[in-house]
């Protein structure tokens, strides 16, 4: 009997760490079958002469909560060898939801993710109230990858407390009971676990806190109990340590999210690590504390990112140094070219830099306090700009920088990024790396990366889409770490271990993450000399004609979802083999 499909002669890389071998996998009813030199035929022959296959990469730390209503591709995620998404992270999300709350909560997301609003009220369908409703609703939609849900933090709050959840009012015992029924509920049905979000950076479109955001130490471990004795489900969370408040009590904040770890009853857990600019040595502080609960049997890990969590700067994007400027915002209405045309005319460049910028941020807009931060310091942060480059380059150095190159030029850095606006007709994008970048080198991501307890997370893959395209994470891990970087290199086969194995053993999913008989057929058929990304672009492919920013990337030969090809030389094909993974 034939199999349905035979990847040959490629260099496997199985997603335990171990030396490649080269081998045919033979692929039927969606699992490997035969991995071995392969003599049967075949419905589909995919050749990997020299490509590496790997599993399927599972990417932890996505947002397509809203997304995955409407989109069936679940771009950008599936082009860069994604096969299974997490997403729900960071305490946000869409169930359970009353009708009368639809509003609120796309407001949230429109905040914290940045997410059209507009895109979202034409795209979501809405076709649920609680989340086992959700997951149903979404499962009956066809996609290209699978994908698993966590239950959210933010939208139970606002389904328990109403209004009061908005008004930063403590919860009740009876509150807390009732939200802890939402996340059992939640986790009966099949989510991948429960996320909560502590940031001060997020807020909703209309500049207020987040529901959850100051959430006690009771109602935190009061829901995470919901966890204790259960075989599956993981506990997220993102947090600043309040090092955007008065006192900056990083002990008093993390005694809560300990609270909150312990009350899940063992399961594992993992919150977001990266260096701050303001903190450069916050993260050793948090990995000391990670350290302590390990050793006391705590299961805690860190999710960490490959290069800097940048921000990337254009007249078609969210942000940019331009946009603060009260002649600009005259013209800010107006499309990219006539915005263009009117910047280039003579004398309005004086004009608009004559003007100090005014504050965007405050009560009532949805524009975060660090945007007017970033605008009042753009003379103090003009080392770290850079052009991202056809090829991009996020390790440029300070040489490398629009600061840099102002002063070799004898302008001023207002100057240079305005010119630098202007490039491509007004297509240019400037990167700005604002965590993770402190020193100009990778030498403390490396450190992050190789902890024993981090995981390969943070890409936000479905979110920030007109500030960020970092859910090319897992090609750049493969193509800088393993290949590029001159020094410090990490081995291939402990970075594929990173994106696959790593993360389904954190998630309990035994049937992914590895290459073996009987396991499903996610895979990757990649051409690792040929691997690279291309710069980012805008485009308007969202409902209501929202735009967002997708990266192209280079040398995904193919990639299969249980047994069925999705990417075939960089393309999404026709093919919908994803399905909502249930963790019950």
């Amino acid at each position: 009997m034939a199999y349905d499909a035979i990847i040959r002669n490629g260099l496997i890389h199985d997603g335990d760490g171990g030396e490649p071998s080269r081998a045919d996998i033979g692929v039927t009813d969606g699992r490997i079958a035969e991995i071995g030199s392969i003599s049967r035929a075949a419905g589909r022959v995919i050749d990997a002469e020299g490509a590496i296959v790997t599993p399927g990469f599972i990417d932890l730390h996505t947002h397509y909560d809203g997304q995955i209503s409407w989109d069936e591709e679940l771009r950008p995620s599936v082009n860069f060898g994604v096969t299974t998404a997490i997403m729900g992270n960071c305490g946000v999300g869409f169930a359970p939801v009353r009708p009368h709350d639809h509003d609120r909560l796309v407001r949230l997301m429109e905040g914290v993710e940045d997410i059209p609003g507009t895109a979202l009220h034409e795209g979501i369908t809405w076709e649920w109230e609680t989340f086992p409703e959700y997951l149903d609703a979404i499962d009956r939609i066809p996609h290209t990858i699978d994908f698993g849900v966590m239950a959210t933090h933010d939208p139970i709050r606002v389904y328990v407390m109403g209004e009061r959840a908005l008004a930063e009012e403590a919860a009740t015992e009876d509150d807390i009971k009732a939200m802890r029924e939402c996340v059992r509920h939640a986790m009966d049905a099949g989510a991948a676990g429960f996320s909560i979000g502590r940031t001060d950076i997020h807020r909703t479109a209309d500049g207020e806190w987040t529901p959850s955001s100051e959430a006690s130490r009771e109602e935190l471990a009061g829901l995470a109990s919901a966890l204790a004795g259960r075989k599956r489900g993981v506990l997220q969370g993102v947090s600043d340590f309040n090092l955007e408040r008065p006192g900056n009590d990083f002990a008093k904040e993390f005694e809560a999210l300990e609270a909150f770890i312990r009350a899940g009853g063992g399961r594992p857990a993992s919150f977001s690590l990266m260096q701050r600019d303001f903190a450069p040595d916050q993260w050793r502080q948090i990995l000391t504390e990670v350290e302590r609960l390990n050793a006391d049997g705590v299961d805690l890990r860190v999710q960490v990112a490959p290069r800097a969590i940048g921000v990337l700067n254009g007249l078609q994007c969210t942000f940019h140094p331009l946009m603060a400027q009260p002649e600009y915002i005259r013209i800010k209405d107006k499309s990219l070219a006539e915005r263009v045309a009117v910047m280039r005319a003579p004398g309005f460049k004086e004009k608009c830099l004559a003007d100090a910028p005014v504050k965007l941020a405050g009560e009532g807009s949805s524009v975060p306090p660090i945007a007017d931060s970033f605008i009042a310091g753009i003379g103090l942060v003009a080392n770290k700009l850079y052009r991202l480059g056809a090829t991009p380059d996020y390790d440029q150095g300070m040489d490398g920088s629009l600061g840099a190159e102002a002063r070799r030029d004898g302008v001023t850095v207002m100057e240079k990024l305005y010119d630098v606006l202007l490039e491509e007709d007004g297509k240019q994008l400037i990167y700005f790396p604002v965590y993770n970048y402190t020193d100009f080198n990778y030498d403390n991501v490396r450190t992050m990366l190789t902890h024993p307890k981090a995981l390969l997370g943070l890409s936000d893959g479905g979110a920030h889409v007109g500030t960020i395209c970092d859910a090319s994470f897992p090609a750049h891990l493969l193509a800088y770490w393993t290949r590029d970087r001159t020094d410090g290199r990490i081995p291939l086969k402990r970075a594929v271990q990173m994106l696959t194995a790593d993360p389904a053993d954190y998630l309990g999913l035994s049937d992914r993450g590895r290459i073996k008989v009987g396991a499903r057929a996610d895979l990757n058929v990649i051409d690792y000399d040929g691997l690279s990304l291309g710069r980012p672009q805008m485009v308007q492919d969202l409902p209501a004609g929202g735009q967002r920013l997708l990266q192209p990337a280079h040398g995904f030969r193919a990639t299969l979802v249980a047994g069925r090809q999705v990417i075939d030389h960089d393309r999404v094909t026709d093919e919908r083999p994803g399905r909502l993974v249930r963790f019950n």
